[in-house]
């Protein structure tokens, strides 16, 4: 199987995405997984990779070699952003060949905090707290990667921990339920383990 994951940029994203993605497909049994980051055409935003246009584009150029397209933005707060998301499955289902499928999922809140869940956290840390944040990448994962020594490190040290993360991948499953354990359990029910 061949999946591309869609960010809403990827520049930094795609540090965290795919290694847990990867693993995600690890736990699923599906180790011939092929997972790649969309980079062209970079979306620079939210606005763009909800934009039915651009996704038409992604998938007008990538049919051919992609089974599985994962749009995966960030939630921001905002509740109302999963419904938007299932209208662009809605739309996107209309215009893809048949036998390929095309998932979107938002990261609550944002997908630093995929990496968080990977890890362990300051003792004084709440998890729900973390969870609920609207701007954990703030509050919680510049605080983390300044611990950790890593803010100095290209892409602010998303590489090295969604790497060390990615090893902890049932931990992640378990901390990120909406949208995590959601996104791979859409995954078991069309392509089993």
């Amino acid at each position: 199987m061949k999946v591309l994951i869609i960010p809403e940029d990827f520049r930094k994203d795609q540090y965290i995405l795919k290694p847990i993605i990867e693993a995600m497909f690890k736990h699923l049994e599906k180790r011939n997984t092929r997972i790649k980051v969309c980079q062209d055409p970079l979306l620079g935003g939210i606005d763009q990779a909800r934009n039915r246009k651009r996704i038409k584009e992604i998938i007008f150029r990538y049919q051919g070699m992609v089974d599985l397209f994962l749009l995966i933005i960030d939630r921001d707060g905002i509740s109302e952003r999963k419904s938007g998301l299932n209208a662009l499955e809605t739309y996107a289902s209309k215009i893809l060949p048949p036998g390929k499928l095309f998932f979107a999922e938002n990261a609550w809140q944002e997908v630093e905090v995929w990496v968080l869940a990977g890890h362990d956290l300051p003792t004084e840390w709440i998890w729900q707290e973390v969870r609920n944040e609207v701007n954990p990448k703030e509050v919680y994962y510049l605080p983390f990667i300044k611990e950790r020594g890593l803010i100095e490190e290209l892409y602010e040290g998303r590489k090295t921990l969604a790497f060390e993360a990615a090893k902890k991948y049932n931990r992640i499953r378990q901390l990120c339920p909406e949208d995590v354990a959601a996104l791979e359990n859409r995954i078991k029910n069309v392509f089993g383990t």
